[in-house]
């Protein structure tokens, strides 16, 4: 596998762009992505029982035609908890958006992410689609879906199949109201192989619950969040049919790049300094070995204490314990980094100035041994701070 310089562009047959509308005062707030034909498509979407109107309107859609072949997304105003106003515009933005690009309705998936409950302004989302052009700039479109991320989160990749190449690229918002199960953020994947909306559900499924499902930043779980994967099979590769070598290569492409952006979505956490990366090993099974690892990652005292560089690794401890999973406690191994500080369930004193360093880094690896079996599991996160805080006091001023 190949990795690229590329956006969510890079695969063939597709556009994106992105452009100031008005949805906030002055940064990119509007994006679009199209294939120049309809494409298969599979979606996982929040287990929040509050569901943003968006979200409903593009599942309902990917439920009906079983393609997509647009996208479009606006920021700043989440169109959540806006009741029947809300779904009607909704229905309206998939609309006319499809009249714009001339497609069938149920052809265009529509997002939204900001403020929770706000009408969206339609004058302003008129605006925004008078304006699209299908060859714009793609890395506009990685700008235009941010809230309050400090930064964009794209990938590509490329893999030979067979004598053909295919392309993946994948970009994603997510700063904050991340703790998936699913879901976690906006996230899009794009891809020109030839495969099938229902072979490409089963590989998104299979990988969801070791990389998106497995970062977190704050316990919260959002409104709007949801994924979506589309291939318009401009490869032209031999279809990728489920139980064979090259589903098995694809379904290890697709998890690369849905690891990646997880794991920049955990780094780019609200106020975040440092990036946690927990892994667990030692455990009967692989389900519970990933709830032992986030529920480290997730405990506030332990975020506050990788903020603080303080390596109390008893507070991991403790975390391990309310995990909710049945576990010997009585021969557990933890490091900070490459330094045990805790062997057989026992304390292990270490040289100070080797742990500053260890805690000083940008990234606080901790692994965990439970010595109770061969299963391992791996979760991400980051530090909790003071502008954690600033940032969700303020949110709306």
């Amino acid at each position: 596998m190949e990795i690229l310089n590329g956006n969510i562009a890079s695969p063939l047959g597709f556009s994106a762009d992105g452009l100031h509308a008005g949805f906030k005062k002055r940064k990119l707030d509007f994006g679009w992505i199209v294939s120049e034909c309809p494409a298969s498509v599979a979606g996982v979407y929040t287990t929040n029982k509050v569901i943003a109107a968006p979200l409903i309107v593009t599942k309902q859609s990917v439920e009906k035609a079983g393609q997509l072949q647009a996208i479009v997304v606006n920021s700043g105003v989440a169109n959540s908890c806006t009741g029947v106003q809300g779904m009607n515009d909704a229905w309206e933005m998939q609309k006319l958006t499809a009249e714009k690009l001339s497609l069938a309705p149920e052809l265009v998936g529509v997002a939204s992410t900001g403020v929770i409950g706000d009408l969206l302004p339609m004058a302003t989302l008129k605006s925004g689609l008078s304006k699209i052009v299908v060859n714009g700039n793609a890395d506009d479109f990685a700008k235009a879906i941010l809230t309050t991320d400090t930064q964009t989160k794209t990938v590509a990749v490329s893999q030979d199949f067979g004598r053909d190449t295919v392309t993946m690229a994948g970009v994603a918002k997510g700063s904050g109201m991340i703790h998936p199960n699913m879901a976690t953020m906006l996230g899009f994947i794009t891809c020109d192989a030839n495969i099938s909306s229902t072979a490409l559900q089963k590989a998104l499924s299979a990988k969801v619950e070791t990389t998106f499902n497995q970062i977190t930043v704050d316990g919260d779980t959002s409104t709007n969040d949801m994924v979506l994967v589309m291939a318009n099979g401009c490869a032209k590769n031999v279809e990728i049919l489920p139980d064979t070598p090259e589903f098995e290569q694809f379904v290890e492409m697709l998890e690369y790049v849905m690891a990646d952006l997880a794991k920049k979505i955990a780094q780019d956490g609200e106020g975040a300094t440092k990036l946690i990366q927990v892994d667990v090993e030692g455990v009967a099974t692989a389900l519970d070995a990933r709830m032992l690892a986030k529920s480290v990652v997730g405990s506030s005292l332990v975020k506050t204490a990788i903020f603080g560089e303080d390596p109390n690794w008893g507070r991991i401890l403790a975390a391990l314990g309310y995990a909710g999973v049945d576990i010997p406690v009585d021969n557990i191994d933890i490091y900070l980094g490459q330094l045990p500080v805790m062997l057989a369930s026992s304390p292990v004193s270490f040289d100070s100035e080797e742990m500053d360093e260890v805690m000083q880094a940008d990234t606080i690896q901790i692994r965990v041994d439970i010595h109770a079996g061969n299963q391992s599991g791996r979760a991400w996160g980051c530090d909790l701070s003071y502008d954690y805080v600033k940032i969700n006091a303020l949110y709306r001023t």
